[in-house]
Order: C-alpha cells, then structure tokens, then sequence
C-alpha cells in the first residue's frame, strides 16, 4: 500500500512527469519521450501512479499547464491512473485517446525525431488491448479492444508508408500488425499490408532495421507454411534464423519450431543436439519415423503432440511426410532383397510391403498398399511401375529413389 501522499506532492510530482514530456517534445528528444510513454510495464505503484490517485483533479491541471496539448495529456494520465488500479479497458480506451492525439502530432513533424515514440504508442496500446480483452472476456463483455488496436495501426501504418523519411519506421508497426493478426485468427488482413511493404517503390526492405526484418520475415514465413508454400517459407524463415540475434535462444526457438517441419517436408533432418539445445524434443520421434520408416513411430508422434502441432499450425506438414516414411520403408525393403536375391532386389511383392506394415501394427491390404505405391511413383518418391496382374513393384535399376533435394513432397 502506498504511503500517504500530500496534495502538494502529488501536484508537483504531476507537473514534473508533464514537464519531461512537453520538453521532450520541444527539444525533439525521440528516446526520452518513449521512455515516458511506456504503460504496461509499468507496476501498480509509482511516484506518478501514486500521485494521480492523491490528486484526482489531474486532468484540470494537465489541460490548464498545456493547453496546446491537452489531447493528449489528459487521456495519456487517464491510461495512467486506470491502468495502475488494473482497470485494463478504461486504460485502453484512454490510452487509444492519447495515441490518435499523438498520431495527430506526429503527422505534422517533418523530421522522424520521434519515430522511437510512435514505436513506443504502437507496442503499448497492442499489449494494453490485450489485457483489456482478457479483463473483458473474464467479465462475461466482447473482447473487442484488439481488434481496435488493429485499425489505429493501421493508421499508423498509412503514415509512415508514403515516400519521405519516415517510412524507415513502417515495418515495426507492421509487425505489431502481425502479432494482433496471428492472436486474432484473421491472418488474411496480413496481405493488404505485406503488398505494401513488398510492392511499393518507395520501400527498399534491406533499408529497415534488423530485428524488424527479422520478425517481419518469421511472420511471413508462417504465413507460407499455412499456405504450404514450403520453399518460400523456408528462403523466408532460414533469412529470419540466420539474421536473429544469437544471444536470443527464445527467439532461435520461435523460428526453427516453423523451420523445422518446412525442411522435413524436404527431406532434411535435423540433428538431435539442435531439438535438445532448443527444446524441441517433441519432433525427435517423428525425425526417428523418417529414418527407419516406421509409419507406427510417426503416427505415434503425431497422436502424443496433437495439441501442440494444431495449435502451431504445422500438424497437417507433419501428417504429410508419411509418404517419406513410406518411400524409406520400401527403400529397407529393397535393401534387405537385395542381400537375400540380387537378382530380384527391384522387384517388390506388395505382400512383402503389407507384412512389413503388419509388424508395425497396421493393416493394410495390398489394394491400399498399391495406391499408395503408385502415389510415391507420381510424386517421384520412386521410380518404377507396376506388374499389376503379379502384384509386383518393379523399381528402376537407377536411382530408384531419388532424393528430394531440397523440394518439398
């Protein structure tokens, strides 16, 4: 509990917290002001948040000291005060107040001195949104303030993405975007935007800051993966992986858990020390599967981390990279005949491809085996063709089963 505060204090604590932004703004002092505007990290009980509670007649003395910028000052405390008394939506509704007042303002700066601010406003009313929407959903209300924050980003976004000096800081509140897409579930509005940042003459993507291409290019990665463009997400997430600071193992983490399964779905595996070093465990069985060609194994893996590959978004590659299993067991097959009978190792029974299923605790009959036999000739998994009447496979005697080479099944 804060100790108690006089109203004299409380008054000057006020009037100093709005002095350093108003001089900030007069000696366009970018780094000082998003230092000042920063909210939800903040904890319950400040100088400032105790100050405001002492004084409720805050907003008469922040409009009577700078009218000019009463707009943004008033709801800039009110998002203050509510959000240190954990009162999330009134915190948002101000703070959205004070953003689209400062949106105004920076409008009107020639210079981008305060580009770190407009970052700071970006990333502070996402997270607000977020802890309103949870305040709200609790309460039994429409968690609607994300979605909010979304179309004052957008604005954002519209006035930075024009030719001039500020565009150097669109691909930030782009990915701000980002985060309230994927967390909403509505990552369709992402392609409105990334046509602007990929087909505008007015951007050069190498221009922007790092950690922004970074996670501007972890976004659209996953983007493609949903889409299953496996060899475009893959240029987009290994440019992530190798541009992402080192030091950041989370980071690390959060790209190759998308990474990962794109190079599966391209026969490359990757080795058990990377899934231990990043605890990424929960792809070792399938890794083993595709290996040994073990359809159970993979099946087994699939079933045990459900929950966490939907959720990633990655379930339906993984489901996919049967066919790889299947391609490998035949290849055991193959391999195993041809120590025994030379002469025939390229010709395969498809019974010997459903006992060996069987063993593995699956049941097939030679009609299913056959589809999928005939799925791994067409997508080039195996060359070969049928003896239909015998039931046979016959592999071609060069290079039966070519490698995938870094193309996806």
């Amino acid at each position: 509990m804060a100790a108690y505060l006089s109203m004299g204090e409380a008054h000057r604590r006020i009037g100093d917290y709005l002095s350093r932004v108003t001089n900030a703004i007069s000696y366009s002092d970018g780094a000082a002001l998003a230092s000042l505007l920063s909210v939800s990290s903040a904890p319950a009980s400040t100088p400032l948040s105790d100050a405001l509670a002492a004084f409720p007649d805050f907003p008469r003395l922040a409009g009577d000291r700078f009218p000019h910028l009463a707009d943004f000052l008033v709801p800039l405390l009110r998002a203050i005060h509510s959000h240190s008394i954990q009162r999330f939506a009134d915190a948002y509704s101000s703070f959205e107040k004070a953003s689209n007042a400062f949106l105004q303002e920076f409008r009107n700066w020639e210079t981008p001195w305060a580009m770190d601010a407009m970052h700071t406003v970006a990333l502070e009313i996402r997270l607000i949104a977020e802890k309103a929407d949870r305040e709200l959903a609790t309460n039994g209300k429409n968690p609607d303030k994300l979605q909010a924050a979304g179309s004052f980003l957008m604005k954002v976004f519209g006035t930075l993405a024009v030719k001039g000096p500020k565009r150097i800081g669109a691909l930030y509140v782009t990915c701000q975007l980002f985060k309230i897409y994927f967390r909403l579930g509505t990552v369709n509005l992402c392609r409105s935007v990334i046509r602007s940042i990929e087909t505008a003459r007015n951007f050069d993507f190498e221009d922007f800051p790092v950690k922004d291409k970074v996670t501007y290019m972890y976004y659209t990665g996953r983007l493609e993966v949903f889409n299953e463009n496996f060899l475009v997400a893959d240029q987009k997430l290994t440019y992530a992986l190798m541009r992402c600071n080192p030091q950041s193992e989370s980071n690390l983490r959060r790209v190759l858990k998308f990474l990962i399964p794109v190079k599966l779905s391209m026969g490359v595996l990757p080795k058990r020390t990377l899934l231990e070093r990043y605890n990424l465990l929960e792809y070792a069985d399938v890794v083993t599967a595709l290996k040994r060609g073990d359809l159970r194994l993979l099946r087994q893996a699939l079933d045990r981390h459900e929950d966490q590959f939907l959720k990633s978004g990655v379930y339906l590659v993984l489901e996919k990279l049967e066919l790889q299993v299947y391609q490998r067991l035949v290849k055991k097959i193959h391999i195993i005949q041809r120590q025994k009978e030379p002469a025939k190792a390229h010709q395969i029974k498809l019974d010997v491809v459903v006992k060996a299923l069987k063993w593995l605790e699956i049941d097939m009959d030679v009609d299913e085996v056959e589809c999928i036999m005939a799925c791994l000739i067409y997508k080039n998994l195996i060359k070969g063709y049928f003896a239909h009447k015998s039931k046979v496979l016959v592999l071609s005697k060069q290079d039966p089963f070519p490698k995938l080479n870094g193309k996806p099944v």
